[in-house]
């Protein structure tokens, strides 16, 4: 079982310590660089909201994002069942009408 170690994130000009396994810091910093520029895209186009209001915006941002995403993705997954399913019958049924097969 790995330890965790502090990680050092900075997000507009402020730095966070959070705590995660060494295998995960990785991740983390690249999803804390994404989260940085979506924070700095909203700013620019905000007045001068403050940090904890642009960390709200950003995260409601990013959630629908988020979802839109999974709802694209859930739906490409029921279309590829639903074709492989529709291929299943179609092998089924000429295996059952090979003649070679009486």
């Amino acid at each position: 079982m790995s330890s965790s170690e502090p990680v050092a994130l900075r997000l507009i000009d402020r730095e966070f310590l959070i705590a995660c396994a060494p295998e995960e810091r990785d991740g983390l910093l690249e999803a804390a660089g994404f989260l940085d520029r979506k924070m700095r895209e909203l700013r620019a186009n905000a007045k001068a909201p403050s940090f904890e209001r642009l960390a709200v915006l950003t995260a409601i941002s990013v959630t629908h994002e988020f979802l839109t995403l999974r709802k694209q993705h859930d739906a490409q997954e029921q279309r590829l069942s639903d074709g492989l399913a529709t291929l299943r019958s179609k092998l089924d049924a000429a295996l059952e009408s090979d003649p070679l097969k009486r």
